[in-house]
């Protein structure tokens, strides 16, 4: 059942059939299966990855390291659940490392970014410091490349 995950991971627009048939698993075994896990929270959600370069759209993504001081009976979790409520948040990480957290923040520009770093997470009760990283460019977004492939420079071998 696992391959059905597999294939949905890297084509979220696979169809029951199209499954069943990278897989040989029943269509009606593959259905229920999505069913079932999306009804499970399994399957969070279907997702597009969108290379923003190609787009043409300025955004400013950073990744900031930020070490907690963890509350006694919940460790990081309440820290990290109120960051992640802030409509600039789109990942966050607990990791192992000098810092806690990882997150990833968005934003129009890179003073926005700062501001919200600056104003709004160094302020979340419990954050004791944090480290700013801007993301300069993408190679591989969600496990998909977004870096065209280099064309074949083999020859052509005759009979």
């Amino acid at each position: 059942m696992r391959e059905i995950l597999s294939v949905l991971e890297s084509d979220a627009r696979a169809t029951p059939d199209r499954i069943a048939a990278l897989t040989g698993i029943a269509e009606d075994e593959v259905r229920a299966a999505i069913a079932a896990w999306e009804a499970e929270g399994v399957i969070r959600r279907y997702k597009t990855v969108i290379d923003r370069d190609r787009l043409g759209e300025d955004r400013v993504t950073a990744f900031v390291d930020v070490t907690v001081a963890p509350e006694r009976g919940r460790g990081f979790d309440d820290t990290a659940e109120r960051i992640a409520r802030f409509r600039e948040i789109r990942a966050v990480h607990l990791v192992s490392g000098a810092q806690d957290l990882r997150v990833e923040v968005e934003g129009a520009s890179m003073k926005e970014v700062a501001d919200f770093v600056a104003q709004k997470l160094s302020g979340v009760d419990r954050v004791t410091a944090t480290s700013t990283h801007f993301l300069l460019r993408r190679y591989k977004d969600d496990g998909q490349l977004l870096t065209d492939p280099e064309p074949d420079q083999r020859l052509s071998v005759m009979p």
